[in-house]
Parts: structure tokens; C-alpha cells; sequence
């Protein structure tokens, strides 16, 4: 049994003629350190009870909540709910103030359009 062949070659030899075979890069990808950092950031916005989180933070009066408003609607215990906060706050998303026995957390102006910009414009 024999297989047909068909040469693919340009004239002077090479497979396209000289032409790189991929399209070059318009702007510099993340290098290691940036996605690391990336990804970090982005493990904390991957959690669904993380994400409600952010989202009631960002639905309260100046983007501002205390947590003892945050542990009914999500259904969770206050110390697993400040354990989310803590990552959220670690990862650049939220700020933390206490006043008196409370913490309230506010939404950082402008953080989750920076993820979107690292990713998009890097």
C-alpha cells in the first residue's frame, strides 16, 4: 500500500516560502511574574460566594456594607464569611475599617477594572 504525496514546498524549498507561519504578537503578553500575580487575583474572584460578595458590597450604600449585613444573604457562619472578605481584601478588592466590635468593607474604586485591563491590554 502506498500513500499519494503532495509537495507543499514553495520553489526556493521552504514550507511557505519564507513566511512565518503565525501571526507575530501586537503587544507584550503577561511574563511569569504578572500572571502569577494574575492568577492570585483571579482565584479570589473564583468563588461563587466571593463573587455574591462583591456584588452585595458593591449594591450597598457607597460601596460599603458591614458584615454583619453580609452573613444572612449568603447563608454562611460570620466566621466564614470574614474568611471570604479576608481573601477579598488580600487580593485588592475590598478595604477593611473596624468601628467599635464591627468591620465594614468597601469596594476599591476601580479594582475589578483593573483585572479586566491586565487582561486585555497587557
Amino acid at each position: 500500500m502506498s500513500l499519494d504525496l503532495t509537495d507543499v514546498t514553495a520553489p526556493n524549498g521552504t514550507a511557505t516560502g519564507g513566511a512565518a507561519c503565525c501571526s507575530p504578537l501586537v503587544r507584550e503578553p503577561l511574563d511569569a511574574l504578572e500572571a502569577e500575580q494574575l492568577a492570585h487575583i483571579i482565584k479570589a474572584l473564583a468563588d461563587p460566594t466571593r463573587l455574591r460578595l462583591l456584588s452585595i458590597v458593591a449594591a450597598s450604600a457607597d460601596a460599603e456594607a458591614c458584615v454583619c449585613d453580609l452573613t444572612e444573604p449568603v447563608g454562611l457562619s460570620q466566621p466564614t464569611v470574614s474568611h471570604h472578605l479576608k481573601v477579598l481584601t488580600e487580593a485588592g478588592f475590598l478595604t477593611r475599617s473596624k468601628r467599635g466590635t464591627w468591620a465594614y468593607f468597601r469596594l476599591v474604586p476601580g479594582a475589578l477594572d483593573r483585572v479586566a485591563q491586565l487582561l486585555a491590554a497587557s
